[in-house]
């Protein structure tokens, strides 16, 4: 049976960050049983609550609900120095600070780390930028789209000859980025636990975009090789691509020998792993335009689930191609409760992706949807940190909280 207690039940979590990057990191957190407390500007909040398609009924949109789940949130005027006073005695409180404002800025605030870490010794704090907190291009923005530009993957999305494509979301370095910074955080806190001391993170948006390019960067600096972009296919195994079927696309994955004989099998084609034809992945490679034309002309005459319940069925590595509404329909999908629903007092239902990775023991939970503005504030200036109604009345009416 799972426990009811969560691992990170008792760490508290400053996220004064705004988008998705720190701030999913901080969302991991909370899912996992932290507290975080979203520190937020007064009356516009973070730009997240205007990203994405809107609700309708909210001043939020669904990108806000669903992404600053479990979070409590708070307004504060960082660049007041009575609201950069409060910050720092929420950091002599909590575990953890994560941030993502250009390098330098919290400095000028006096807010750095090195600022941060005299109120709070074992502060651990992720900073997050678009190119790191040293080097020539420190100062400059950064965004997910400029990390997958910079970072290698746009170069290498689209068809060969054609030009450089979005890589499906438009987020996905700020998501990727948030995994990273979240385990980053761990690993000091785990540290943390061992020294008694803390210490920060520094995460550059395109870095993890960079570790996920397969064997690019030995290639390169071996023989130096350029790798292109390829389309349906890959330059490492075949047939190795997506498949156009009569009424959508499926996905197929050879990646060794043993996978094309079951697919040959499956094709009816068992001339095709005769020792002088396409038995091995050097041989498919050379001829791969051949072996995909063989498997596309299979893959055309049949519908999407035929062409993966004969793969399923054969052991070929298969998957259909979905679409969000494939998604929400797949029986595999819901059986694993990959997609949850909690309630909104205005918008009913709300679906959003359920927590991962799957804890058997001490799993994680998602308990509240994205915050109202400011929602919390009276919980956490007020109760943790002892300022009475006049004091919040009077910093609120001066634009601080």
């Amino acid at each position: 049976m799972p426990d009811r207690n969560r691992p990170l039940d008792g760490l508290r979590v400053l996220d004064i960050a705004t988008f998705i990057a720190a701030p999913l990191s901080a969302s991991i957190l909370g899912e996992f049983g932290a507290e975080v407390i979203k520190i937020e500007q007064p009356r516009d909040g973070d730009p997240l609550r205007r990203f994405g398609v809107a609700t309708g009924t909210t001043p939020d949109t669904f990108c806000w609900l669903s992404e600053a789940r479990n979070k409590k949130s708070v307004t504060l005027n960082l660049r007041d120095p009575q609201g950069a006073d409060i910050l720092r005695e929420l950091v002599a409180a909590s575990d953890v600070v994560c941030e993502n404002f250009r390098p330098g800025t919290l400095e000028k605030w006096g807010l750095g780390f090195e600022d941060l870490r005299k109120v709070n010794p074992r502060l651990v704090m992720l900073r997050v930028s678009g190119f790191g907190q040293h080097g020539p291009y420190r100062d400059r923005p950064g965004f997910a789209r400029i990390a997958h530009a910079f970072g290698g993957l746009a170069h290498l999305t689209g068809m060969e000859g054609g030009p450089p494509l979005t890589p499906g979301s438009t987020s996905l370095a700020d998501y990727v980025s948030g995994v990273y910074g979240a385990l980053g955080i761990m690993l000091a806190l785990r540290a943390r636990d061992r020294d008694g001391v803390g210490q920060y993170i520094d995460l550059a948006l395109y870095e993890p975009i960079l570790r996920m390019l397969d064997d690019l960067a030995p290639a390169f600096a071996a023989r130096g090789i350029v790798r292109g972009r390829q389309g349906l296919g890959t330059s490492n195994a075949c047939p190795h691509g997506h498949f156009q079927t009569r009424d959508g696309w499926i996905a197929i994955a050879c990646t060794n020998d043993r996978m094309f004989a079951r697919l040959a099998a499956t094709m009816g084609r068992p001339d095709l792993v005769e020792p002088d034809r396409y038995a091995t992945t050097g041989a498919r490679l050379r001829d791969a335009a051949i072996v995909d034309g063989i498997v596309q002309a299979w893959v055309g005459e049949m519908t999407t689930d035929e062409a993966v319940a004969i793969c399923a069925e054969n052991e070929v590595p298969c998957a259909s191609v979905n679409t969000i509404a494939g998604i929400f329909a797949d029986p595999h999908i819901a059986e694993r409760q990959n997609q949850i629903a909690l309630p909104h007092e205005s918008l009913g239902e709300v679906h959003i992706p359920a927590v991962i990775p799957k804890l058997s023991r001490t799993p994680g939970h998602v308990d509240s949807l994205g915050p109202a503005l400011g929602s919390s504030n009276a919980e956490i200036l007020g109760s943790l940190l002892g300022l009475d109604e006049g004091t919040m009345s009077r910093l609120a009416h001066a634009g601080i909280i």
